[in-house]
């Protein structure tokens, strides 16, 4: 039997018996692990408040012949304020969904794990545009992956390049006048060059940056594109809210 002890926090929850908890958790040391929590539905388990969506906390964990159980846990911040709030909500849940489906289990990345929490204290703090947040992460996370963008040279004949008004999908990089454009999308100058700024911004300064409502849209469209290629699944935590607000802007 193995037992480590490491931050973590919860990325996602499912009821699994009678009275227990599986709980998914990003964790400092050993990546995306699964663990059971058994008693955890009982309100007067002590693992009750620990293993809620959203928790940081210090986690000890064992691992017999199977699965990894938890053992003891203690919080950290519970960032439950963040309930309070249903765009903070939705996009909290996007950013536990995105390293739901962009990390292997048990692979670790301890400074990808530090950004998660960063966000998570820059949401709680609502220090910064929710949708700035999200398009830094989501290109800290490409990186992380090996699905970095390559914005300084074409993707395709590697030539320096300061804009562009295409990215190719395929090759995750800017094209030059000179090559075929295809297997990507259209973008104006500004959206290329903002996100060729928010691609090495560090996240904790995502809250100095201010985008247009139309560039917003622009450069959620191509990275959106870009993760539902790479990634096993499209993320769909952002699907209610984004209806929200299309319905709003046609009333």
């Amino acid at each position: 039997m193995a037992i480590f002890q490491t931050r973590a926090l919860v990325l996602k929850t499912q009821d699994y018996k009678e009275s227990d908890r599986l709980i998914w958790l990003y964790t400092e040391k050993l990546g995306k692990v699964s663990a059971i929590a058994k008693g955890a539905k009982k309100n007067r388990s002590k693992y009750f408040s620990n293993t809620l969506t959203f928790t940081y906390g210090d986690y000890i964990l064992y691992r017999g012949k199977g699965m990894y159980t938890l053992n003891e846990g203690t919080i950290i911040d519970s960032f439950q304020g963040i309930l309070s709030d249903f765009d903070t909500i939705s996009y909290a849940s996007y950013l536990c969904e995105l390293i739901d489906i962009s990390m292997a289990e048990e692979e670790s990345n301890r400074e990808l794990f530090k950004e998660l929490v960063t966000a998570f204290y820059l949401m709680k703090n609502n220090a910064c545009d929710l949708e700035t947040l999200a398009r830094v992460f989501e290109m800290n996370v490409l990186r992380a992956t090996g699905y970095g963008l390559n914005l300084h040279k074409c993707s395709i004949c590697k030539e320096p390049i300061s804009s562009a008004d295409y990215i190719s999908i395929q090759y995750l990089g800017g094209v030059c006048i000179k090559c075929p454009k295809l297997n990507g999308m259209r973008v104006s100058p500004a959206a290329y060059n903002i996100i060729k700024y928010l691609n090495n911004l560090a996240l904790e300064k995502s809250y100095r940056v201010t985008i247009p409502s139309n560039l917003k849209e622009e450069i959620e469209k191509l990275l959106g594109a870009i993760i539902a290629q790479s990634y096993i699944r499209k993320p769909k935590s952002l699907e209610t809210l984004n209806f929200i607000k299309r319905s709003e802007k046609s009333e």
